[in-house]
């Protein structure tokens, strides 16, 4: 038991620190080649947060535990609206003034209620999560279509700001690439092997051990980029990286993981789980869009989803 837990930190601190170094060197890459800054800032804050969670459901699909991979993609959307929004706004409230958000937020409840009505069959098919995969290539394709038209907004601004410069010599962030996707596909089965040994000897249902530890650990990068993000003044990435991964965990990550898999969809992950990514999808909604002004997230709005976060990792532990 306790190696697994060992073996299960190990693997989140590696996992973590992988995809920084993939990242990072695939965006110096993608940088150096021309790609616009925009779609490289997206790719290294976006992706590389979001970078665990794929690994993980992907890894969990192929290990046959199909219901940890689909509990870390929906057990991460409600950590990074309740506890990782919650916790920004808690440290600096945030504005929000990107045209841009304000259009990705209707693709975000958009796509919640297109998995909603995939699985309720009480299952996903490798036909319904290519419908997934096709769904989240069409919105990367708009929205670097929209970054194009408008790269004045604070969005596409603070994104290409974050983008990392090139190397004189690409050779280092080749390698860079390479040993990041290397051990990232290495802790990600470390992680998962861990995972399942928990549940198992704990006698936890891998749903709910998706819901909430590997969903916490994975979300761990999400919550490193918003704070700085912050901390910077950089309040639409910050609140665009919970978009963002949102996004990328209800189209791409389980998009892959069905691709790879089909997925039995638990009876307790349409009855409860996907409800509540409901309800934080619409709490995200209310505290950012406002009304004739910026929309704005206050401290107190912070709280109120750090609560109902930690509420609802309670139910499930005591449940």
């Amino acid at each position: 038991m306790w190696i697994a837990v060992a073996a299960f930190v190990v693997g989140l601190a590696v996992l973590a620190k992988s995809a920084d170094l993939f990242v990072g060197g695939a965006g110096r890459l993608a940088s150096r080649f021309g790609m616009p800054p925009f779609l490289v800032g997206v790719l290294v804050v976006g992706f590389g947060t979001s970078a665990p969670e794929l690994l993980v459901s992907a890894q969990a699909a192929t290990a046959g535990s199909p219901e940890l991979a689909l509990g870390n993609a929906f057990g991460s959307n409600v950590a990074n609206i309740g506890l990782i929004l919650g916790l920004t706004a808690l440290l600096a409230p945030l504005a929000v003034h990107s045209r841009l958000l304000r259009r990705e937020l209707p693709w975000l409840a958009a796509a919640t209620l297109l998995v909603a009505g995939l699985s309720f069959d009480r299952s996903l098919s490798r036909l319904d999560a290519a419908v997934l995969a096709a769904t989240f290539a069409a919105l990367i394709l708009w929205m670097i279509w929209q970054s194009r038209k408008a790269p004045e907004d604070p969005l596409a601004v603070e994104a290409a700001e974050a983008a990392p410069e090139p190397r004189e010599r690409p050779g280092r962030s080749v390698l860079e690439t390479v040993v990041g996707l290397v051990l990232l596909l290495a802790s990600a089965r470390l992680a998962v092997w861990a995972a399942v040994e928990i549940a198992t000897d704990l006698g936890v249902d891998e749903l709910v051990v998706g819901l909430t530890v590997v969903a916490a650990g994975t979300s761990l990068p999400e919550l490193a980029a918003s704070l700085v993000a912050a901390r910077r003044g950089a309040q639409d990435l910050a609140l665009g990286n919970v978009l963002g991964s949102n996004l990328f965990n209800t189209l791409a990550v389980v998009g892959l993981a069905g691709l790879l898999h089909p997925i039995a969809v638990p009876r307790e992950a349409l009855v409860r789980d996907l409800p509540v990514v409901g309800v934080a999808t619409v709490a995200l909604f209310l505290v950012t869009l406002g009304w004739r002004r910026p929309g704005r997230v206050h401290r107190w709005e912070g709280a109120l989803l750090v609560t109902g976060y930690l509420g609802y990792v309670a139910y499930l532990v005591v449940g």
